[in-house]
């Protein structure tokens, strides 16, 4: 089976029911859309936002549609699409199009540079490219430079001179299924690393490790017809679209909520009645402080139905769900670890019956297995700390045009993911670090997790990354990043004083009071800060506390 005929089993069985709904708290008014106001609670709110919402039957035809449109342009089987777009209805309606029309979708970063989209386009061998209205000034000035994309729909209203309109060319395609049969070993998506270690490479996924992930996620958490999932983070990266594949294969409704803020995101779970929400961990922390503030009270919300709240995309702090568990005593949690190369989450899974491992990443998920392995590649005795493997149905077919960087990553059909693991006595996987953030300071090695996990238990502390400083006398030191909670004062001698209950070669050896970056899918941005604090100088320090 491949992932479009669970698309179209839903429009067969659940015709007339909602499949997806978009709110968008920001978005004005668009006499060409049809929107309406929503909120169960109280009608006419000046601060209401606005709603979309299709049916599976409306879903599948908009896909066929798609496809009809692709291949009426003379594209076909193997060929590159790329969707350059903000969470959106139409998100997802384009990417099964594309799929049914047997070419492979190219989901991108809604947070590339005009140098980082020109690059990833090039890489894929895009041939169309769907975009949005947030892009036209990124993409303007390389058009000369992206010969290749012969075809670029544009998803709004004032349509640029370079695109045609989305809307309107969908509006002469048959909405009946494309004359194109699938195979699961066919190609069917490339996505993006993260680049932090330059210009991202592209990852080739084919059709059966889609499928598979639905059923990993499905059998992680769950998901019935009557489940509603709330979903935010970008639908281009893997993470959010497998967990949303739990309600494709379950028929149930899931809503993309365009924005981030605490209080949008109670009001959502309210009104839409959702009883799943994945969060990434500035998102939790933001809802947490709220609440301790006062600036949010819970009882102004209706939050009954909400039974699992599960985070992934980044090492979860144990005090974080400590935290979490003092407010919504009654939720289910759970933590999914994966990767882009993996096909998103679920190769690691923690499960919702294991919330006495908190901090752990959790054992092999569903059709997973893993490893802890030295360096030569051979496993770890428990309890060391080694290089975490994985094998399953969703290990990447190949860095696309990249044999080099392949057959670092790929050894047979295990996928070394670069992190550092460790293995309890009861079997589950505790994350370390990433490999290459491993601090080695007079040649001891510092892992920056464990280091993190220790600052966030204290009160003042919103924030904090740890990233390794050049220093003449020990190679590295470890410098510790706060940002601190709003209204929380704090100086470099109490952080000091609370290290203390650290061993003392692992106590951060400089404090800087700054803004902790993160990507859209919550992960810290560390390269950014390396480049920020240690670029081109050694860092002088005292070594006295």
């Amino acid at each position: 089976m491949v992932i479009t005929e669970l698309l179209e089993r839903n429009a067969r069985l659940y015709r007339d029911e909602i499949a997806l709904v978009e709110i968008n708290p920001s978005e004005e008014r668009d006499s060409a859309v049809t929107w309406r106001e929503f909120s169960l609670i109280e009608r006419n709110r000046p601060d209401a936002p606005y709603r979309r919402e299709i049916t599976w039957s409306h879903f599948d035809k908009k896909a066929n549609r798609f496809a009809n449109l692709l291949l009426s342009r003379g594209l076909k089987r193997g060929s590159k699409v790329g969707i350059l777009l903000m969470n959106c209805l139409e998100w997802l309606p384009i990417y099964f199009g594309i799929l049914k029309a047997g070419c492979l979708a190219v989901p991108l970063n809604f947070r590339y540079s005009s140098d980082e989209i020109q690059y990833c386009l090039d890489l894929a061998d895009v041939e169309a490219l769907v975009f949005g209205p947030e892009f036209v000034d990124r993409l303007d000035p390389i058009l000369p430079a992206i010969g290749r994309v012969r075809m670029m729909f544009y998803v709004g209203k004032q349509v640029p001179p370079f695109a045609e309109s989305y809307s309107d060319l969908m509006r002469y395609c048959s909405w009946e299924a494309p004359p194109v049969h699938l195979e699961p070993s066919d190609h069917a998506a490339i996505y993006f690393s993260s680049g932090t270690t330059g210009f991202p490479k592209a990852i080739l996924h084919n059709h059966k490790a889609l499928f598979s992930s639905c059923l990993t996620e499905q059998h992680h958490h769950g998901q019935t017809r009557d489940d509603v999932f709330l979903c935010i983070p970008p639908l281009y990266h893997t993470g959010a679209k497998m967990h949303w594949f739990g309600s494709l294969i379950s028929g149930s409704r899931a809503v993309l909520l365009r924005g981030v803020s605490p209080e949008w995101i109670l009001r959502a779970i309210t009104e839409e009645k959702c009883t799943i929400v994945w969060l990434l961990v500035p998102w939790a922390q933001d809802i947490l402080d709220a609440i301790e503030s006062g600036r949010i009270n819970l009882n102004d919300y209706y939050l009954d139905q909400w039974r699992l709240m599960h985070i992934g995309a980044q090492p979860v702090p144990p005090s974080l769900i400590h935290r979490w568990k003092k407010f919504f005593p009654h939720h289910k949690y759970d933590t999914n670890y994966g990767l882009s190369e993996s096909l998103g989450p679920g190769c690691v899974h923690l499960g919702v019956e294991n919330i006495h491992k908190v901090g752990a990443i959790g054992r092999p998920g569903y059709l997973w297995d893993a490893r802890i392995v030295d360096e030569r590649g051979e496993d770890v005795p428990q309890g060391q700390v080694g290089e975490l493997a994985v094998k399953g149905p969703g290990v990447m077919l190949c860095y696309y045009k990249n044999p080099a960087a392949t057959e670092e990553i790929l050894r047979g059909d295990w996928l070394f993911t670069g992190d550092m693991a460790r293995q309890d006595e009861d079997g589950f996987l505790y994350l370390v670090d990433r490999k290459k953030d491993v601090i080695i300071s007079g040649g001891e090695n510092l892992y920056p997790v464990q280091i993190e996990d220790f600052l966030r238990q204290n009160d003042k502390i919103k924030d904090v990354a740890v990233i390794g400083l050049p220093d003449h006398r020990l190679g590295e030191i470890a410098a510790a990043i706060i940002e601190l909670k709003d209204g929380a004062a704090c100086t470099e001698e109490e952080i000091n004083a609370f290290c203390k209950e650290l061993p003392r070669y692992k106590r951060p050896r400089k404090i800087i009071f700054d803004k902790v970056p993160r990507n859209p899918t919550g992960k810290i941005e560390k390269p950014v800060l390396r480049e920020k604090y240690c670029a081109g100088r050694l860092v002088e320090v005292q070594t006295t506390h």
